[in-house]
């Protein structure tokens, strides 16, 4: 690892501001009210106090919508009255990349070429009226590697806790900043070589006073705890695993804090303060993408390329291998998520089909089907993972659309709401307003 740590000041951290997962709860915590982390204050996708509107288009319910510079697809976070966004903005004249590794098996590359210098750039928002209150360049640099053509340079989404905002540009580093934009410290990991070269995607995870960082790929993979005040590294696991983007899910059971991993090989759970392995079981499919969802004791682990899987987890019951054990609660076989993650919303879990916008229904405990795969209306294609909120999901579409239900067992469309832009970040909702950042626009939606 190369670290090129610059400790400004040293920032503590009340724990009771901190959300793990979503065993911590209640209407006192901060948190709950703002989308700190990707998947929402308690990583399951739901905003638990938002009241965001059901209904918009260009002229009906936009409060405004900014231009954001370059390309990104990273899910904003939201704290008190600013929007946090990373995204890479090229450049200078384009240069000839450098000629591609062979991948293994002969196969032909697929990705787009890293040809441009990048400004590796994270904006905080006013949330009222969308201003800029300040950018930082991070890094500038041409990419080592390309990255899928509908994927980008800044699709891992920050976190934040109120003190500080952490901003992951995978190989281009990992950063730690002020609310108002000071450079605390960072960290270069290495670079990734990636399957296909087809990008990185995972978020890193922030806990009391660490973070925590999954790093596979076709190298050597690891999971990372680091300092939350320094970047320091605390421990670090090997991981036999190959390139994935999902991103790890920090919770807290039975008195103590573990990090949730899902891969192609293992999926495996590590203790937050040590790094030891406290549990393992089965592999999903190949290319792991969505991240895990967790609720009452139970952890639901899924993804979608070239088979399906999912796995619900008894973590009470979980220790070594659980490989056919009765910690595996129940799992299903069809129509997983391939790019969106679940969302856990009351008693039902709620999957998209592959890329596509079909969606299913089940009761969270049993594995009961209650609906689908439905098909959403004008929403064919898919990379956003649905929000819950004030009993409506949202599913936003990749040509423009987001289609909005009704939570619960029973399928009913309530809404189409069409924008002029395409939507591959996830919606975030907070207080009365809806936040959709598009491929050219971020839009604040509010009654």
């Amino acid at each position: 690892m190369r670290i090129r740590a610059l400790v400004v000041f040293v920032v503590t951290l009340a724990s009771s501001m901190i959300v793990l997962g979503s065993s911590v709860s209640g209407d006192g915590l901060e948190a709950d009210r703002y989308w700190p982390k990707w998947r929402g204050p308690h990583m399951t996708g739901v905003a638990p106090h938002a009241t965001p509107p059901v209904e918009w288009s260009e002229s009906k319910n936009v409060a405004w919508k900014v231009e954001i510079p370059g390309k990104g697809s990273a899910t904003p976070v939201v704290w008190n009255d600013r929007i946090f966004v990373l995204t890479a903005v090229p450049t200078g004249e384009r240069i000839e990349p450098p000629a591609p590794a062979e991948p293994s098996g002969g196969r032909p590359r697929l990705s787009s070429p890293a040809d441009r210098v990048q400004q590796f750039t994270i904006l905080a928002l006013r949330r009222s009226d969308g201003t800029t209150l300040w950018k930082r360049v991070l890094r500038e640099e041409v990419p080592h590697e390309g990255t899928h053509p509908t994927g980008t340079w800044a699709s891992a989404s920050p976190v934040t806790d109120g003190e500080i905002v952490i901003a992951s540009f995978g190989s281009q580093g990992l950063y730690a900043l002020s609310m108002d934009g000071e450079l605390l410290w960072e960290t270069d990991l290495g670079d990734m070589t990636v399957k296909l070269g087809f990008g990185e995607g995972s978020s890193p995870a922030l806990g009391t006073d660490r973070v925590f960082v999954q790093w596979d790929h076709e190298g050597e993979s690891f999971l990372v705890a680091l300092d939350r005040s320094t970047g320091r590294e605390v421990w670090r696991q090997k991981r036999d695993e190959g390139t994935s983007w999902a991103s790890p899910l920090v919770v807290e059971h039975d008195g103590g804090a573990q990090v949730i991993t899902s891969a192609t090989g293992r999926v495996r759970s590590y203790d937050a303060d040590s790094g030891d392995l406290l549990w393992e079981g089965p592999g999903l499919t190949q290319n792991a993408i969505p991240t895990p969802v967790y609720q009452d004791g139970l952890v639901f682990l899924t993804a979608g390329f070239r088979g399906n899987a999912l796995l619900a987890v008894k973590l009470a019951e979980a220790k070594g291998d659980i490989s056919g054990s009765p910690a595996v609660a129940w799992s299903f076989d069809r129509d997983t998520p391939y790019v969106p993650s679940p969302l856990l919303y009351g008693d039902e879990l709620y999957l998209l089909k592959d890329r596509k916008g079909l969606l299913s229904c089940f009761d969270a405990r049993t594995g009961k089907l209650h609906y689908g795969p439905k098909r959403l209306p004008d929403v064919p294609n898919v990379y956003a993972s649905p929000l819950g909120a004030d009993g409506s999901i949202y599913v936003a579409g990749r040509e423009g659309t987001t289609t909005v239900i009704r939570s619960g067992p029973k399928f009913e469309v309530l809404a189409t709401n069409t924008l002029e832009d395409g939507f591959d970040a996830s919606p975030i909702a907070v207080g009365s307003e809806l936040y959709l950042r598009g491929q050219r626009f971020l839009y604040r939606i509010s009654r």
